[in-house]
């Protein structure tokens, strides 16, 4: 007889502070040992550079990831002018000597400024931008051509926050795909002197920020000591801004075989958008869709994203596994 399978032992959004020198994978590869289960992925990568907010989906959550590829930003970094590097960032080779120069505040914010709104950025040589299906990094690091058009992505705030000799300190909020890295070596081109991205972490995505992460340390300590589960965002308290309807057992069974089936207006509850400190006023970037639906069993287990078709009629677009 094949075997029923087993429920996995978390379920749901785990945020972590992504330490610097390690890649994304390496994270998910540390929180896979820690958990023992590898039916984990992330919601949007962190350069090697960078710290901050990593979103890890287990377990059912990998099923949501399409609903957050659109979900704002915020970090907070540091740019050292003086020299530009074949990277944009720190970790690359420097582009030539280093000029020191005297950064004038109100020149910045200047600059700054010009970044807001819809801008056209090219990304990075150095970046996992494809090129004819392979990673423009592997290109560039073999010295070959690397050609990446521009593409058109939203930065919402870009703010100067301190100068302390040859760096400055910002903080920006921007739609998904916006590489801060472009926006250093820019900043340098139009300074002058060059710049790079000395460091950067990573605050918000979307609903989720630094004051929700734990340190892969703690989350080792936590999971020993079978404490991790409470940091664990469950699957219902997901995707709040949408709305919801809870459904009889009869269109359950429906639903479970991504059949369409009918709601009435007083099944549905509209959706929440709590403040949350440090989280951008607006979660998306991209064209927000309320009619999606979240739909609720009757023991209040989030079971379907649905979307409709006519009124008062959904289709689900995205069917969770029933817990075992």
């Amino acid at each position: 007889m094949p075997r029923s399978p087993q429920p996995l032992p978390y379920d749901g959004i785990l945020i972590v502070d992504k330490p610097r020198g390690k890649t994304s994978h390496d994270v998910v590869e540390a929180v896979r040992r820690l958990v023992g289960f590898r039916g984990i992925g992330h919601f949007g990568t962190l350069d090697p550079l960078a710290t901050g907010v990593l979103v890890l989906a287990l377990g059912r959550a990998t099923r949501l990831a399409r609903f957050y590829s659109g979900r704002r930003k915020r970090y907070s970094f540091a740019v050292r002018f003086g020299f530009s590097t074949d990277t944009y960032d720190a970790d690359g080779e420097a582009l030539g000597p280093d000029a020191a120069p005297a950064l004038n505040p109100k020149e910045l914010e200047e600059y700054a400024a010009r970044f807001l709104g819809k801008i056209k950025q090219t990304p990075p040589s150095f970046s996992a931008k494809k090129i004819h299906g392979r990673p423009a990094h592997e290109l560039a690091r073999k010295n070959k051509p690397v050609k990446l058009e521009p593409v058109e992505v939203d930065v919402y705030e870009f703010r100067l926050t301190g100068v302390e000799g040859s760096i400055a300190r910002f903080v920006v909020e921007c739609g998904a795909g916006t590489y801060i890295r472009s926006l250093a070596h820019e900043l340098g081109a139009l300074q002058g002197s060059g710049a790079h991205l000395a460091e950067i972490q990573r605050t918000a995505v979307g609903e989720f920020t630094l004051d929700q992460a734990g340190q892969l340390l703690e989350l080792d300590q936590e999971a020993k000591t079978g404490r991790l589960e409470k940091r664990i965002i469950r699957l219902e308290s997901l995707l709040p801004e949408l709305p919801r309807a809870t459904i009889l057992p009869i269109v359950e069974k429906r639903v479970r075989h991504g059949a369409k089936f009918n709601v009435s207006l007083a099944q549905i509850q509209p959706g929440q958008l709590t403040s949350v400190p440090g989280a951008p006023a607006q979660l998306d970037s991209d064209d927000w869709k309320p009619s999606r639906l979240r739909v609720f069993n009757q023991q209040g287990q989030l079971i379907a994203i649905a979307e409709p078709v006519v009124p008062r009629t959904y289709q689900p677009v995205v069917v969770l596994e029933a817990i075992p």
